[in-house]
């Protein structure tokens, strides 16, 4: 319970300046997007809406968008993720559990999944939280490739030059 005083209507925003070196909030009304071009394409049938990129401390928040059934990809997370689903569902290979629309999943740093969307599944969007790097692997282990905050935002820099909304569209979303 606050301690009353000067403050007696709990509605007056708050009175002081913010920090003068603190960055500004992201707002973003339309996430899951209308418009296509600002969905970043990663293969013919997976794309991704970019909604925070904090290059600082390496992590991203985006939409996860998958328009087909079948394998996504196998990767390892050496840290957190975090997801919830808007649409759809999918499930990992190595697990039993199915993450459903209004699900939560917690994926603890070492995790190693293969994604897989179902075949009844036309349209799959979950919302990701991902610290650190995506680690691309094969069956054994064996690193194949990687993602992280800076490849990302590679991709959304040349993604949104080559549909006209200009490489700097995506600093909106850079922390």
């Amino acid at each position: 319970m606050p301690v009353q005083g000067q403050d007696d209507d709990p509605r007056m925003p708050y009175q002081l300046p913010f920090p003068k070196d603190a960055q500004e909030e992201i707002v973003i009304p339309d996430a899951v997007a209308v418009d296509e071009r600002v969905w970043v394409p990663q293969t013919e049938n997976v794309s991704f809406r970019p909604l925070c990129l904090n290059r600082s401390q390496g992590y991203w928040m985006n939409l996860l968008r998958v328009r087909q059934s079948g394998v996504l990809s196998r990767h390892r997370h050496p840290q957190p993720v975090h997801g919830f689903v808007l649409k759809g569902r999918w499930h990992y290979l190595e697990h039993d559990w199915v993450a459903e629309e209004g699900g939560y999943v917690f994926e603890p740093p070492g995790e190693t999944h293969t994604l897989i969307v179902p075949d009844d599944v036309d349209e799959m969007i979950t919302y990701f939280q991902v610290n650190g790097v995506m680690l691309y692997v094969d069956p054994w282990g064996k690193t194949m490739g990687y993602e992280d905050v800076f490849t990302k935002i590679d991709m959304c820099r040349k993604h949104y030059e080559e549909v006209g909304l200009g490489a700097d569209y995506v600093e909106q979303f850079i922390r």
